[in-house]
């Protein structure tokens, strides 16, 4: 007779497949070169889906006892051996469960994702590709972890995009543990440039960037304040183009510019994309999740390499925006002139793959220039 704990076993497959199948539906707004490896991922997930959920369904199996656990202290010190060496491996590896999320994450690939160990563990690997790649290596990495064999395939990460990455993927059973880990072995492919961080002892050029950064914060405030000045007194519209404008560019590759709080107008939108921009700007704001937590809650947002593709909710095309516009960081800001004061609109800021992600110092100088924005939009 199956257990309770089999039928737990195949509701988290499950809930682990209709994500999988919601990110593939999502990557249908990539470009029409990127889908071969979005049908790919599909063509794995039916065939999933044939083979192991469907007979699963009719009928459920016990599933065999994992083997008991042992505390012995020969067994702990093999254990922090292999923490070890997995640490020091001069190849970039990762350990993720059958839902992509990073258990492990050696110094090789803090390397050459960019992105610290302690931030990356508990998160999906995939949240650190291009959006293009996502779904495709969750897929191969359920299919791995389902015991289907090794799988390799060519990702992008979102800092870099111009570098291909071979990942191979291999599945590992702890002796302690009842469900597969997966191996991922990460290599740069062909001779795509890859830079290193700054290394130990490299002198003052850390803080001569980081003095360089500040000064480009305060001339985009004082930019602001002046385009701010110039603006119609009886103009709010006016002045949130003129802000918008003054941060597209240099400081955001995207600027959405709504105004209003019960009901938000979209006013402004500045990218790239004409095809994009098009249908961004015929977005409601309204259907937008975070826009609306701004504009009647006045709550700020700042998320680096989102997960969540409907946090912006879908452009006039049916496409979620944050997939349309290649989203690798945002800053979602309600511009009210002085706290208790009502919203004056939201201002919507994106960064794309290949720009480093906004830091909390960006953040707090667009904080700044939202309650100028809000004074100026009041008159």
């Amino acid at each position: 007779m199956p257990r309770m704990e089999d039928f737990g076993d195949f509701g988290e497959e499950l809930s682990d497949f209709v994500r999988r199948v919601a990110e593939l539906k999502a990557a249908r707004a990539r470009p029409a070169e990127e889908l071969p490896a979005v049908l790919d991922a599909a063509l794995f997930e039916l065939d999933h889906a044939v083979r192991r959920l469907w007979p699963r369904q009719q009928h459920p199996r016990a599933a065999d006892a994992g083997p008991s656990r042992t505390a012995a202290a020969a067994d702990r010190q093999e254990q922090q051996l292999l923490r070890a060496v997995f640490q020091r491996l001069p190849q970039a590896v990762a350990l993720v469960d059958r839902g992509s999320v990073v258990r492990r994450l050696n110094f090789a690939a803090t390397t050459l994702t960019g992105v610290r160990a302690g931030y990356a563990t508990g998160r999906p690997l995939t949240g650190f590709l291009a959006h293009a790649d996502r779904a495709a290596l969750r897929s191969q990495v359920a299919a791995v972890a389902r015991g289907e064999g090794d799988r390799g395939l060519t990702v992008h990460l979102q800092q870099n995009p111009q570098a291909a990455i071979r990942i191979t993927l291999t599945g590992l059973r702890p002796g302690s543990e009842r469900h597969t880990t997966v191996l991922v072995l990460l290599q740069p492919e062909g001779d795509d440039p890859l830079v290193p961080p700054p290394a130990p002892g490299a002198g003052p050029a850390p803080d001569l960037a980081e003095a360089t950064r500040h000064t480009a914060l305060l001339d985009l405030v004082d930019r602001m304040a002046g385009e701010l000045i110039g603006a119609p007194a009886d103009d709010p519209d006016e002045a949130l183009r003129r802000a918008a404008r003054t941060l597209y560019g240099r400081f955001a590759d995207w600027v959405i510019a709504d105004r209003g709080a019960a009901h938000v107008v979209r006013t402004a939108v500045l990218g790239a994309d004409a095809d994009a921009l098009r249908d961004i700007a015929g977005q409601d704001p309204d259907a937008s999740p975070l826009v609306v937590e701004a504009a009647r809650g006045g709550s700020p947002a700042l998320l680096v390499r989102p997960e969540d593709p409907g946090a912006l909710g879908d452009d006039a095309s049916g496409a979620p925006v944050l997939v349309r516009a290649d989203v690798t960081s945002l800053l979602c800001v309600p511009l009210i002139p002085a706290p208790g004061e009502p919203v004056q609109g939201v201002l919507t800021l994106f960064r794309s793959a290949g720009r480093p992600a906004f830091s909390m110092a960006e953040a707090r100088a667009v904080d700044v220039m939202s309650r100028h924005i809000a004074l100026a939009m009041r008159g």
